[in-house]
């Protein structure tokens, strides 16, 4: 009988130890979907959220929802993203007072097979990226297709977020590194997009000639994930900039009629924002591409004046620069066919920023093709912030001039390039000066319904002299865009994309995503 109550007694306290543990570990659970913190145990600090990432999630007014569909069947690489994810996400949610919540889904897991059609077309339709997974073992090789890419909805509005995105020339494994390293900043992006009723509007120039659509379509759909993105011709209308944060006057090849540039104007003096990359001299490339060779001359663009003013004068000439891109040239045939070897080609700069500013702080070397040069000028008011360039060892072309493939033959001799750190890109910021002050009819001046301003409001433009900087390669065989920066005879992918991106978030003072991607 004492044998049967102690072994009561046991096991009653056996049971109360069982419930108070449950409890504890409860109780650590509640507590801890709130205060999550994940420490910072190296030396890049990548599990430390930055400052700008921290406000905003601070300010979450309400619950931010994430369909993750990168679940399911996935290889070593892809469950790594799948659980680096999971854990910025839970970091996510204990600096947001726990207004991020999430669920993992599984595309595949559904019996019935059409519905499994559906949902993908849903997904694809909504802007995510399915990525076709091959592995190879001794005994065979199997395909899978994976979404690795989230819906995320908050209030009444929904956005698509590519997790993993694929890199030309670059293989899965590094592609699913680099995705992991932007995993803060393309979350980060996602919330501050939602959360804005209006987004801020990036409008390219056209009608002067300018690059097309295609040409830029990896820095505009790139663009596409903070603002609202278009292409407007000025055509002489007044209201044509109204509703633009910014412009973009990306390689115009003829010149702007006075009223245009009138237009664009009165846009800065009211505060717009202005970012011009400008080729001034002319090349026929396609006589380049066909006999190895062209001519080099002044471009006349009528906005010589204006840039000027503002307190900028972009020269005409081009730089051929020692740190340099590579060139295929044919030195013969080899059993019938072509034998192509790289060459340095001194108009290819590769240019590295000096990390001093926002804009270019971090940044990796800069690929700029037949670049020009600038001149600061006195504009009284005006600060000015040399962004980008050339390298110590830098010569100055005038032209007209010769551009020949021919050059590559003769190795070139450093004591003829001295014109060292010539610049390439300027910050300009503060209160400008019309150009067409004291140019206009009495007429217009005095006229109540015509709002005219000789001195504007404080704003801020960047001038890059190259305006191939924005452009992306065309794989003509599929017709698929290269991105941005991307060499194809080196396969080496340079920040052209990411200086743009970071002109233009500064320009518009969305100085947390440049603070994200530095």
């Amino acid at each position: 009988m004492v044998n049967k109550t102690a072994h009561n007694k046991t096991k009653r306290r056996d049971i109360m130890s069982l419930i108070m543990l449950l409890g504890i570990v409860g109780l650590l659970n509640f507590i801890g979907f709130f205060v999550f913190k994940r420490f910072d145990l190296t030396s890049e600090k990548r599990y430390t959220l930055a400052e700008s990432t921290r406000k905003l999630l601070n300010e979450v007014e309400d619950v931010v929802f994430l369909k993750i569909y990168l679940h399911g069947n996935l290889n070593p690489s892809f469950t790594r993203l799948k659980n680096e994810t999971k854990e910025l996400l839970d970091v996510f949610r204990s600096h947001a007072n726990g207004n991020i919540e999430y669920e993992f889904i599984n595309v595949n897991e559904n019996a019935n097979k059409e519905e499994i059609t559906n949902l993908e077309r849903q997904l694809y339709e909504k802007g995510i990226v399915p990525e076709q997974v091959i592995e190879a073992n001794n005994e065979k090789t199997s395909q899978s297709l994976i979404w690795p890419g989230a819906l995320v909805t908050y209030k009444n509005r929904e956005v698509a977020w590519q997790i993993y995105k694929r890199q030309v020339g670059i293989d899965e494994e590094v592609s699913i590194n680099n995705s992991v390293q932007e995993l803060e900043y393309g979350l980060t992006n996602i919330i501050r997009k939602i959360q804005r009723q209006k987004l801020q509007e990036v409008s390219f120039i056209e009608g002067h000639g300018e690059s097309d659509t295609l040409k830029q379509f990896d820095f505009m759909h790139s663009l596409a994930e903070y603002y609202t993105v278009n292409r407007i011709e000025i055509n002489g209308k007044l209201s044509a900039l109204k509703d633009a944060s910014a412009i973009v006057i990306t390689k115009p090849d003829s010149a702007f009629t006075d009223k245009d540039k009138f237009i664009i104007d009165q846009y800065v003096m009211n505060g717009g924002k202005v970012l011009w990359l400008v080729d001034p001299v002319m090349m026929d490339m396609d006589t380049f591409r066909l006999k190895g060779f062209t001519l080099g001359f002044s471009r006349g663009l009528n906005i010589e004046d204006m840039l000027f003013k503002y307190g900028v004068r972009v020269n005409p000439v081009l730089i051929q620069d020692l740190q340099c891109g590579r060139v295929p040239v044919n030195i013969g045939f080899k059993k019938g066919q072509p034998n192509f070897q790289l060459f340095p080609w001194l108009y290819t700069a590769l240019v590295l920023p000096d990390q001093s500013h926002p804009i270019v702080k971090n940044l990796d070397l800069i690929k700029m093709d037949y670049v020009s040069t600038i001149d600061t000028v006195k504009a009284e008011g005006i600060k000015k912030t040399v962004l980008l360039r050339s390298s110590k060892y830098t010569k100055v072309q005038p032209t007209p001039c010769r551009i020949s493939l021919g050059m590559v033959q003769n190795k070139p001799r450093e004591e003829q390039f001295r014109n060292s750190y010539q610049t390439l890109a300027v910050l300009l910021e503060g209160e400008f000066n019309s150009v067409v002050e004291y140019r206009l009819p009495a007429v217009l001046l005095n006229d109540p319904k015509f709002k005219y301003l000789d001195h504007g409001k404080p704003t801020k433009m960047i001038v890059v002299a190259d305006g191939d900087i924005a452009s992306n390669e065309i794989q003509f065989k599929t017709g698929s865009v290269l991105p941005l920066g991307y060499d194809k005879y080196t396969q080496q992918t340079f920040a052209n994309k990411n200086f743009l991106l970071n002109c233009v978030n500064y320009l518009l003072d969305d100085e947390g995503l440049l603070q994200l991607r530095t």
